[in-house]
């Protein structure tokens, strides 16, 4: 058991250095980044570094279009995910079946494989260069993989709730909105997790669809602002600590109910 732990401290220790290390970067300057050892500490900590990258480095608006594509998406995703795992588990239809397959299919394309058809068709609507081409994006690749989460979680729901509502003359929106919908509250904390780690780290749609410098979010920005401050390494470290600094902080404390959620989705009842 002793072995058991020392090996698993050091695997612990082999992925969290790298964190540390790039905040030890974000902190040096140019000097020392190619003046001393990868692994010294910085002498005269550079707490500038992060105001050049929030201000000069345009981050700060980066960040806000990071945080509400993120939550607009992860809202919108959650509704549209409870209605179609409502409708696929407490209601009888022709195509019910078939609805199911098709998002179960759905989870399955590649992201990249889309990216020259949904270019065209948002160019064609005028949506290129528009937020609503990343929010339609963010909101119908995670439907799938939500409303798989929801399916398992809807089925061990207790019917008997529901009927006594139906007995008592609770029509099919109020059964939704003031029964059904509160006894998922943990299953859909642990989705809206899920969401907003894929929406907070997306690269690619927006890469595609956004060209303006007013509506990139963080990721691309980070990008951007390396190819233009290639040279300044304090800097372009002190963003991607900024960039990775949420998300992180969401996966300390509530990594539990991702694992409780998931674990809770996967009985059937």
């Amino acid at each position: 058991m002793g072995l058991l732990y020392i090996v698993l401290i050091a695997i612990a220790i082999l992925q969290i250095y790298p964190l540390i290390w790039l905040f030890e970067l974000s902190l040096k300057t140019n000097q020392e980044v190619f003046g001393m050892s990868p692994f010294a500490l910085p002498k005269h900590p550079q707490w500038s570094n992060y105001v050049d990258a929030w201000t000069s480095g345009n981050i700060k608006s980066y960040f806000f279009n990071s945080v509400w594509y993120t939550i607009v998406a992860v809202v919108l995703t959650l509704i549209l995910a409870s209605f179609v795992t409502f409708a696929l588990t407490r209601m009888q239809w022709k195509l019910k079946g078939f609805i199911l397959a098709l998002f179960m299919a759905a989870y399955m394309i590649p992201l990249h494989s889309t990216l020259i058809p949904l270019f065209n068709i948002f160019n064609h609507a005028h949506l290129i260069n528009n937020p609503l081409s990343i929010i339609i994006s963010y909101v119908t690749f995670n439907l799938p993989i939500t409303v798989m989460i929801l399916l398992g979680f809807y089925k061990s729901l207790p019917r008997e709730i529901e009927e006594a509502a139906i007995m008592d003359g609770c029509s099919v929106h109020r059964l939704f909105f003031r029964i059904t919908l509160p006894m998922t509250a943990p299953v859909l904390s642990t989705a809206a997790i899920i969401n907003m780690i894929y929406n907070w780290n997306e690269f690619v749609f927006v890469n595609t669809f956004i060209n303006s410098e007013k509506w990139k979010t963080l990721t691309v920005g980070v990008n951007n602002f390396v190819g233009q401050y290639l040279t300044d390494w304090g800097a372009i470290g002190a963003t991607l600590v900024i960039s990775i600094l949420p998300i992180l902080i969401a996966y300390i404390f509530l990594s539990d109910r991702i694992i409780e959620g998931l674990a809770a989705g996967s009985v059937k009842g």
